[in-house]
């Protein structure tokens, strides 16, 4: 293997090393590490992460993991040392120390496959390696001289991807049923030749399968709530009838989940169905909102000189990975998630489709978007794989269209309510206002980039048809009334401009007058009750404006509607589609200023109890990002039954804590099923795991309340003790940091990496491959890593919780815990989050684990979250590290193979 010129340079909490050139190792301070690093090319893994350790702003170098996404793009890498070096068939470092050396073999490894003759993402190499050698990428050389020019030019990228296709609509599904010997004979085909066959995994595929029985009328869609505790196999449980009906029905299911994490798995298991990978495409489709995926026009004008420095060379590894990706989906898809990252200000969203720009058949190309294949594709498709708000904002589409989605499967459905109080809410905020300028009026300042507004979107219409012009002038008028840039500072001097940016500075100070001081540093809010005569005479002009806006916007969409229907002989395909894509942001931005004229409506007006209003300013950490008004129904469930529910012939809402520890009341109240003029089936199943004996439950009763050292001090020891595999939960970001600073550099002296959300520049899907690729790791997180995280085997052995997870008291809790039953409302709450954080504990039959909560209140009555016998102790600190120590510690030393077998899966 070629020796490389470079040295190498490793950091982590627990030291600093570098490797010569001539083979020596030494351990460094920061200071010198920064100083050789700033006059020397230094090869890096992950340089945002090493600058971190150093405490330097931003380090620049030869960082492997910018090598590895040029040469294997679309491939999957855990970006540390030991993964990268599992990625390429080298044995992982025995230490932190021997890290340094082996960046120097990986790096020489990553060149040697570019002579390689069998390389398979060698096409567009050539190309790509001569733009980044004139943007200077430290890799440019290197990569350059070891690729030979091809004989023939090679395409351009945009020639090589493949066209869709436009197919005819699909007919409505055949009225099928299914017969139970025909769903099991099926789930038994899915669960392979040899495996130990689950009574609940087959009681639970019987049961789902009357799900997708003929509808008998309507508005009674067969609905079935379906708890499976962790185990019980569900996800094949339902893929097996799902399957069945759409092969026998010529129908799509929609089978919609709440994280990416489950996307990917439903993804992985679709190829039991369809082994064939170019069936598999054909025949499943993950769906997702249009901001995560690729922009083709955004990316031509980034590779064009529209990115400079760093970013521009992000541009051009991102253009390698588009030529190879399997859909275009850059966040949680095949691009690796640590590629962004890397990249810090030059981030990747303004890659993507970002709201209002599209441009539609208007596009160069619009025939190989991205975006447009999925939905297409999503036609065509058996199984369809969405996420809860898509499937929700879809439904109404569709529903409106007059042709609803038929069989649904709403996985992860102790979610539902969450995602439709989302779904149905509405904020005029500062925001999304100059949202609605940008997309009406369009750029009013270079920094917009390419965005067009109306009249350049509709430019042929409006020199068609008169009045089409007249609307669209007469929206850019009224749109002028929205708030501009600089709108936030303006408003912090009480310097507005136009009616809505007057309300939004009566809104801020209403909430800076009435918010409670120990908000300081948060978002801050308050109840839009009993408000102050300033802020109810702001509303009335705004909404004026707002009113003023809907007009010619609707007067618009009729003269669009009016041109498609006399289709004159320049309407040709593709001025249909741009026109037709026209229509659909009209119809949504209507529905969005209604939304926003009823609810200042309400402002001074008598309370309407369906509903929930406030008045908010975001923060982070003090800094004021956004302004506005919200609503929220009290009872989100109402219009997700409305418009989801209802106009469905079938539908499986399943979890493995769908009750959350309640009655099934609690269920059918929190998923919309009570809204229905007819019971839902009902179906559980408990875990098969053994639960007494393979985990414990331990509340630490000698911690005092709000001691930031003791909290720290416990989150180290028992991590010590447990010897890594720890996964700590806050409730609070601030907490999070601050245990972190106290612990991550003591753990790491004796062997034990500390990860964590908000603190290390990776984004938290790349946190948890980490996490799971290294036994003796452990991460803290929080809401977002409670129920988001799949991780079998050693690498997650115990949770701690910093508290009980209360919710937190904003305007909205308190409405719906005065509506729920008060602390009968919290009381759910809570069971519900300590289920979904012990269910990370134990994922397979052979795993063991402990739950430490450090909470000595911590209330008997909630300790029924917990599965049925679990041991319960109450005790000290030092007894908690001592029972951690005696039952974890050597699990430690159990290896990788288990989390090496999922994470091979996932690559």
């Amino acid at each position: 293997m070629t020796m490389l010129p470079w040295p190498a340079l490793h950091a982590t909490h627990g030291g600093i090393w570098i490797a010569q050139a001539d083979g020596a190792v030494r351990a460094v301070g920061r200071g010198e590490a920064i100083a050789i690093a700033a006059e020397t090319p230094m090869i890096l893994l992950n340089a945002p992460v090493i600058a971190t350790r150093l405490g330097y702003g931003e380090l620049s170098g030869l960082d492997l993991l910018e090598l590895y996404a040029f040469l294997h793009p679309a491939r999957f890498a855990v970006p540390t040392p030991a993964g990268m070096a599992r990625a390429l068939g080298l044995t992982p470092p025995e230490s932190d120390a021997k890290a340094a050396p082996l960046l120097r073999e990986l790096a020489a490894a990553l060149l040697a496959r570019i002579e390689d003759p069998d390389w398979p993402e060698r096409e567009g190499a050539w190309s790509g390696a001569q733009a980044l050698l004139r943007l200077r990428w430290p890799w440019a050389s290197a990569v350059a001289d070891r690729i030979e020019k091809p004989e023939r030019a090679e395409r351009w990228l945009f020639s090589r991807l493949p066209e869709w296709q436009e197919m005819p609509p699909r007919p409505q599904p055949r009225p099928v049923q299914l017969g139970e010997a025909e769903t099991l004979d099926r789930l038994s085909r899915l669960v392979g030749k040899g495996a130990e066959p689950r009574e609940g995994q087959r009681a639970y595929a019987a049961a789902a399968a009357r799900a997708f029985d003929p509808r008998t009328a309507e508005g009674r869609p067969h609905m079935l709530l379906a708890e499976a505790g962790t185990g019980i196999g569900k996800t094949l449980g339902y893929l097996a009838p799902a399957s069945l009906w759409s092969e026998n029905a010529d129908g799509p299911v929609w089978i919609s989940t709440y994280t990416k994490a489950l996307q990917r798995q439903l993804d992985r298991e679709s190829a039991r169905i369809f082994p064939d990978p170019a069936l598999r495409r054909e025949k499943v489709v993950v769906r997702k909102g249009r901001e995560n995926y690729l922009c083709l026009l955004n990316l031509e004008d980034a590779l064009q000189g529209g990115f400079q420095g760093r970013a521009a060379i992000l541009a051009q590894l991102v253009a390698r990975w588009a030529a190879y990706s399997r859909d275009g989906d850059m966040v949680g898809g095949d691009l690796p998630g640590w590629l962004p990252t890397l990249f810090r200000r030059a981030g990747s969203t303004a890659l993507t489709d970002r709201r209002g720009e599209c441009v539609y058949a208007g596009c160069p190309h619009y025939r190989k978007c991205f975006i447009e294949r999925s939905a297409r594709a999503a036609e065509g498709a058996d199984i369809v794989i969405g996420n809860h708000a898509l499937v929700m904002i879809l439904a109404q589409r569709r529903r409106e269209e007059g042709s609803p989605l038929s069989r649904l499967v709403f996985d992860e459905g102790h979610h539902l309510f969450d995602a439709a109080d989302s779904t149905f809410s509405a904020a005029l905020t500062g925001q999304e206002a100059i949202e609605l300028r940008r997309w009406i009026i369009g750029p009013e300042s270079r920094a917009r980039g390419r965005r067009r507004g109306l009249a350049a979107r509709l430019s042929d219409v409006a020199s068609y048809d008169e009045e089409g012009a007249l609307a669209i002038e007469a929206a850019c008028i009224a749109a002028s009334q929205l708030p501009a840039d600089g709108w936030l500072g303006r408003l912090a001097e009480d310097l507005p401009l136009g009616p809505v940016e007057r309300l939004l500075t009566a809104v801020r100070g209403t909430v800076y007058a009435r918010a409670r001081a120990a908000d300081a540093g948060y978002g801050l809010e308050t109840e839009a009750a009993n408000l102050d005569a300033p802020l109810i005479e702001a509303a009335a002009p705004a909404a004026q404006a707002l009113e003023d806006l809907i007009r010619p916007l609707a007067r618009l969409r009729q003269r669009l509607e009016t041109v498609i229907e006399d289709a004159p002989d320049w309407l040709d395909a593709q001025a249909r589609a741009r026109i037709e894509g026209a229509l659909a942001g009209l119809t949504h931005r209507g529905q969005l200023l209604g939304a926003w004229v009823a609810l200042l409506g309400r402002i001074g007006g008598p309370v309407d109890p369906d509903f929930v209003d406030w008045l908010a300013v975001d923060r982070v950490e003090g800094r004021e990002y956004d302004v506005g008004l919200h609503r929220h129904w009290l009872d989100p469930t109402r219009p997700l039954a409305e418009t989801v529910l209802k106009p469905a012939h079938g539908l499986i809402v399943t979890s493995a804590t769908l009750r959350g520890g309640e009655e099934w009341d609690a269920a059918e109240a929190l998923t919309g099923a009570v809204h229905l003029d007819h019971a839902p089936a009902r179906f559980a199943a408990p875990s098969p795991f053994d639960y007494p004996s393979r985990a414990e439950v331990l509340i630490v009763t000698d911690l005092k309340r709000g001691d930031m050292a003791a909290l720290a001090g416990a989150y180290a020891r028992l991590i010590a003790a447990a010897g890594g595999g720890t996964l700590g939960l806050f409730t609070a970001i601030q907490r999070l940091k601050a245990v972190h600073a106290r612990i991550a550099d003591r753990l790491a002296r004796d062997g034990l990496p500390l990860y964590a959300q908000h603190v290390d520049p990776i984004d938290t899907g790349t946190l948890v491959d980490i996490f799971r690729d290294d036994p003796r790791a452990s991460l803290l997180g929080t809401d977002a890593l409670r129920d988001g995280v799949d991780v079998p085997g050693s690498s997650l052995r115990m949770v701690v919780m910093e508290g009980v997870p209360w919710p937190r008291p904003t305007v909205l809790h308190a409405a719906r815990r005065a509506a729920g039953g008060g602390s009968a409302h919290d009381d759910r709450v809570v069971r519900a989050r300590l289920a979904q954080a012990f269910g990370r504990l134990i994922r397979r039959a052979d795993d063991r684990g402990m739950f430490v909560l450090l909470a000595a209140a911590t209330p008997s009555r909630l300790l029924d979250a917990f599965p049925p016998g679990v041991p319960v102790h109450r005790l000290t600190l030092d007894e908690a590290v001592r029972r951690v120590t005696s039952r974890l510690s050597s699990d430690a030393s159990l290896g990788h193979q288990a989390s090496t077998d999922i994470l091979s899966e996932k690559a």
